[in-house]
Order: C-alpha cells, then structure tokens, then sequence
C-alpha cells in the first residue's frame, strides 16, 4: 500500500468510529456534533452522538442505556438511506475479528465488525474459505448480511445465505443467540435486518475449504450476451457481465475453481477505464455514432485477461472513481429482456451515461427479507457517476425494473414503499410482527425504516 492510500485507510478508519482506536474522545469533542456520510457522498447526517464500544458489555450498557434512537453503521457504502440519523449512530468496528472456527462442519464465527477484506487471510488461516463473495469487500459483515450483499453465481447464494447462527443484542439490552432451530423466527429476520431487529454482533458462516479462483475477462458483442447469458452462468461457477452504453458491448467475468498456479496477465484496469469512457463521453457528446465507433474498435483491442489468485483475492475489485447506484433484482426468466428496455431507454435518451451495467446471477433463498426470497434471480445494476445528478436516469430506468418483478437492493437508492414491499415479501409481516416483539419501542428505526415499514 503506498502512502496516499495509506493515509486515506486510517482516515476512513478512524472516521467510521465515534472514538479514536487508542481511547475516548476529550469533552470538548465529545460535545460537538460529528457529520456522517456515506462513501459515494449522496447521504449525510449530524448524530447528537457517535457512538464505538470496544467490548459486548460496552455495547449491551449503552444500548440498554439509551433512551433515544441507535442506528447502526457499517462500511457507509450503502446507497439507500439505512443509516442517517440525528440520534446515536453506532459502530461496531472495533469489534472486529475471528472468535472460533470448527474444521468439522466448515464453520466460523466472527465479530460483526469484521472488514470483509480482512476476513479471507483470517479464513484461510484456518483451512476455511467463504463460499462466495461480493466484488466489493470494504463492507463490514455484519453490515453486509443486514442488507442481502450478493456477489455472483446460478448455484451461489448471498452473504445471508451461509448465515448459520447470529448474536444479537436486542432493544433491552440482552445478548440473544439465533438460529434455524433456536429463536428461528429472529433468525429468519434478522438474516437480512436492515438493522432493525438489534445489533448484531457475531456471526456464524457455512464456509467451504480454501480454493484458488481462475478470472478470465472476455469481451462479447450485446446481442450475443443477452442470448448466450443464461447458459454462461450454468456453465461458470461465477458468471457476470457488463454492458458499455454506446459501444454494443459487454465485457463478461468468469471465475472458476483451478488447481493452476497463482499468477497474473494484464489486468483491465477498471478505474481508468471508467476515466476513458468518460472522456469519451465528454469529447464525443455530439455523436453517439462515432462514440460507438472509436469505443468498440478500442475494445476489440484490448486482450482478455486471465488471473489466478486464492479465492479471496480473485472476487474484490477496487473501486476507486466513485458512483451511485440503483440494483434491482428480477426473476431469472426475464431479466435480459429487462436489460435491453434499459439499454433501449438509456441510450435514446440519457446520452450523457458512461458507466457500465452490471449483470449478476444469485441462487433463490429463504431469509425472510431477501431478495432472491424463493427465486433465481438476475441483478441488474445501473451506475451514475457522484459528481452527476442520477435522479432523471433512475426515474426512467426504475419503472422498467419494476414492470419485471423486481426487487430493490436494500443498500441502493430505490423509491419503493411500503405497500410495494408488502407485495413483494411473502413474510413481509412475519418480520415486522418480528421487529416489534424484540424492539416494541423503535430504539433501532430512522425516518426510512419507519416509511417503509408503514409506520408513518
């Protein structure tokens, strides 16, 4: 890590707490209001307090302590409005790290807090892996289960769905322990919490064994995508794609497992390239012609790429240029008709989008608030850059998405309500009955929490 990028991790680090690593803060800063925001910047709020316990007991004491609202925050990459608060905001990041591991059943359990970034080495440490991944591993795990993170796979679930057991500290201030057949119904709920349900504060994964991951990047024509997609993800054990708006094509990741050595080619470089297709947005704005052109013959340059790593390594990708973005996810059946409305959409009438579509393939599951609740599904991601004003893009693109079915992600902007989600969720009630019983009192909600859980 370089300097810059070292700088800027303690500083994230630091920020993310309410309190410095090494004690509390003094009086005078105690006092004054700290803003948050989230990582793209389209969320920011000014808790009353920030709040970082080291120990359960610390957490249990304030938690039972606080008469007002808690909201939990994780990493901050969350788009939606999860976290904002003018309460306590609450992290757990110094709660961090592996609490055991059992070589039988391929399980471990750590702090909520844990990075997922630090979590892979920890793992593999102990002859243990994650099953599957998202490309994004700067987010907390507790943080990640509340809000379904997925990475991509047919036959591959979300984070949420290796859960085997949560600890929660509830409203009241009681550590509680859940799972399939202890407090089943908390567990159901609290797989995918959105935070509502307490604080929870240690995890239990279903893992697999340590395995290496081949990424091959290739580049493939829109049309052949759309069609070839569905195969594709049933022949890769991870299978993604993203479509390029105004250059006709799509660059498709495929990862599976090897027994090859570790090594590396030419890797894209995803940043810069998001840089170019910007410039190439703002030097040919007036031909979308000869933008498509120029790009698609620069792309049918560039070679695939191939990477062997451990697993772990293979999955992040660092995201430096910073974005918003709405996710939806559509029965499996119809999400590539979707994406050609969209593609149709956009590029007749938002000339100025240059970042890519994403296009995952996540297996069907049975936390209550997921949304690949009993269904195979295609997640499609549409990406604005932070800088620029997503709402016209996302107000032409939502309805689309919503025609086929979709669910929102919960960490992306979305404009879903509560009767959408009733509709939506088939135990939509079974978790706010849920809800109330562990935290009658709303110690854990914010003013979207209560708007989407119809209680204003």
């Amino acid at each position: 890590m370089n300097r810059r990028n070292l700088i800027k991790s303690l500083i994230a680090t630091t920020v993310a707490s309410s309190v410095p690593l090494t004690g509390k803060l003094s009086a005078a800063s105690a006092a004054k209001p700290f803003p948050w925001k989230n990582w793209s910047g389209n969320l920011q709020c000014l808790p009353a307090a920030r709040k970082s316990p080291a120990t359960i007991g610390e957490l249990q004491e304030l938690v039972s302590s606080t008469s007002g609202r808690i909201r939990a925050v994780g990493a901050g990459h969350s788009f939606s409005p999860l976290v904002p608060t003018d309460e306590t905001l609450l992290s757990i990041r110094r709660l961090s790290g592996l609490i055991d591991s059992q070589e039988a059943s391929q399980t471990a359990t750590v702090y909520g807090g844990t990075i997922l970034s630090e979590l892979g080495p920890v793992l593999n440490a102990q002859n243990q892996a994650l099953i599957n991944m998202p490309d994004i591993d700067q987010q907390t795990l507790a943080g990640a289960i509340a809000t379904a993170t997925h990475g991509t796979g047919a036959e591959l679930g979300s984070l949420s769905s290796y859960v085997e057991g949560l600890e929660i500290v509830t409203a009241d201030g009681e550590r509680r322990y859940c799972t399939l057949e202890r407090n089943s119904e908390l567990f159901r709920a609290s797989q995918v919490g959105l935070g509502a349900t307490g604080i929870v504060t240690a995890i239990t994964m279903k893992n697999t064994r340590p395995f290496k991951l081949k990424r091959e990047a290739k580049w493939l024509a829109f049309e052949d995508a759309i069609t070839q997609a569905p195969e594709l993800a049933r022949q890769n054990r991870n299978f993604e794609f993203y479509y390029f708006p105004f250059t006709g094509m799509t660059l498709g990741d495929y990862l599976n497992i090897s027994d090859e050595p570790i090594s590396n080619t030419h890797e894209l470089d995803g940043n810069s390239g998001i840089m170019d297709l910007k410039a190439a947005r703002d030097y040919l704005s007036w031909s979308d012609t000869l933008r498509e052109l120029i790009l698609k013959s620069y792309m049918k340059t560039i070679k695939p790429s191939v990477n062997i790593d451990h697993s772990y390594a293979i999955y992040a990708t660092e995201r430096n240029v910073r974005f918003n973005e709405m996710e939806y996810h559509l029965p499996a059946d119809v999400g590539m008709q979707a994406l050609a409305e969209i593609r149709s959409v956009i590029e007749k009438n938002f000339p100025e989008v240059f970042f890519p579509i994403e296009c995952r393939f996540v297996k069907a599951e049975e936390a209550w608030l997921s949304p690949f609740y009993q269904r195979d599904t295609v997640s499609i991601a549409v990406h604005r850059y932070f800088e620029e004003d997503y709402k016209p893009l996302y107000r032409a693109v939502e309805p689309i998405l919503q025609s086929f079915s979709g669910r929102p992600h919960w960490g992306k902007i979305n404009t879903f309500s509560a009767a959408q989600l009733r509709d939506s969720y088939p135990q939509w009630q079974n978790f706010l009955d849920v809800r109330k019983e562990y935290d009658p009192n709303g110690k854990f909600l914010n003013a979207y929490l209560e708007r989407i859980f119809g209680l204003v």
